[in-house]
């Protein structure tokens, strides 16, 4: 009871949390910074927070405090240019312990605004909530941690679209072209040979999959964790090299169906990178649309090249060509099997 009678009050950290709102405008983008004392105090080596709502203590910190939230906000446009930024009014907020500082950025807004925000690493807790609004109504919320990376926002524009089918096509290529899992999936799809027919089938019957659950997944209305969805990609893997090798002639064709129903779970892994690459709300359609062509263009650029080759090669080769969808096939098979077990001890580690 002594103890309690004595003790002092303490003051508490606010919810460390800082706020940015950015305006997009026909000429010019308008933007406003808020901070808590506690944060910049801290940076400016401040003692007493409180003492920034002094106006006299404010206007001599100005200049120090515009340099050290200049130096933690950045704005690019499509080109990767970083946007001048150029930094008004400081404004205290008493009631919320905090302080506003408005700026702004002379000329039309870019098709695609870059942002990037981390204004306080001192505290790994603190998080930055961006605002962005068009024509006065909010179009994009983004929310940058300790190792948020920059996100992008695409403006309600014809430019802006072109902007997002510039950035997810290219994406969508990429990622197929540079994950061995789903290109070996796809080669092993088309190992064995077959009509132009057959093979348009089941290249379409996994576009047809790996959409569904693409758009399932990347907009959060059904994901399963990554720890179930890639051990089962690498299964499927080899699953298909292992119908290659037992299949034997006259027997029905299931590639078809496997490019169907192992797209779905493909299309969960195409999910994953998707959301890491950040998805715009105000043209999610367009973003989705935009990285399936890609992934399809990516897929194309894997099966006609080998599809053709492979035929050409069957015509004269018959034996030979035979020898290679066998090895082919069993490495399929010994490339999923490895990257089955590595990713169940791995995320299960994990």
């Amino acid at each position: 009871m002594a103890l309690a009678l004595i003790t002092t009050p303490a003051n508490a950290h606010p919810a460390p949390f800082s706020y940015i709102d950015i305006e997009l405008h026909e000429d010019q983008i308008q933007g406003t910074l808020s901070v808590h004392t506690i944060d910049l105090a801290h940076e400016l080596g401040i003692e007493e927070p409180s003492t920034l709502f002094d106006e006299r203590v404010l206007s001599a910190q100005y200049s120090e405090i515009k340099a050290l939230l200049a130096a933690k906000v950045s704005l690019v446009d499509s080109d990767g240019n970083a946007i001048p930024l150029e930094f008004g009014d400081i404004s205290p907020a008493q009631a919320e312990d905090a302080l506003h500082l408005a700026f702004r950025a002379v000329g039309p807004p870019p098709p695609a605004l870059t942002v990037d925000a981390h204004l306080f690493p001192y505290d790994p807790m603190h998080q930055t909530f961006v605002n962005i609004y068009e024509r006065g109504e909010l179009q994009q919320q983004f929310l940058f941690g300790e190792e948020s990376p920059p996100q992008t926002h695409y403006a309600g524009t014809a430019a802006g679209v072109m902007a997002v089918l510039g950035t997810f096509v290219p994406s969508g290529a990429h990622h197929v072209l540079i994950g061995p899992d789903h290109v070996l999936f796809v080669l092993g799809l088309i190992l064995m040979g077959g009509s132009l027919r057959r093979l348009a089938l089941i290249v379409t019957m996994f576009t047809l999959g790996h959409s569904v659950t693409l758009a399932l997944a990347a907009t959060g209305t059904f994901a399963p964790p990554a720890w179930l969805v890639e051990p089962l990609i690498a299964l499927t893997i080899v699953i298909v090299g292992a119908d290659n090798l037992l299949r034997k002639p006259g027997q029905r064709d299931l590639r078809p169906y496997f490019a169907l129903f192992f797209g779905l779970i493909h299309g969960f892994g195409f999910a994953f990178v998707l959301r890491e690459f950040g998805l715009p709300t105000g043209h999610l359609t367009w973003a989705l649309l935009s990285f399936n062509v890609g992934v399809e263009i990516g897929q194309l650029a894997i099966v006609v090249p080998a599809a053709v080759a492979l035929a050409w090669l069957r015509k004269r080769a018959p034996m030979v060509t035979k020898r290679i969808a066998i090895a082919g096939s069993l490495a399929v098979v010994l490339a999923g099997a490895y990257w089955f077990v590595d990713r169940v001890l791995n995320l299960g580690s994990g």
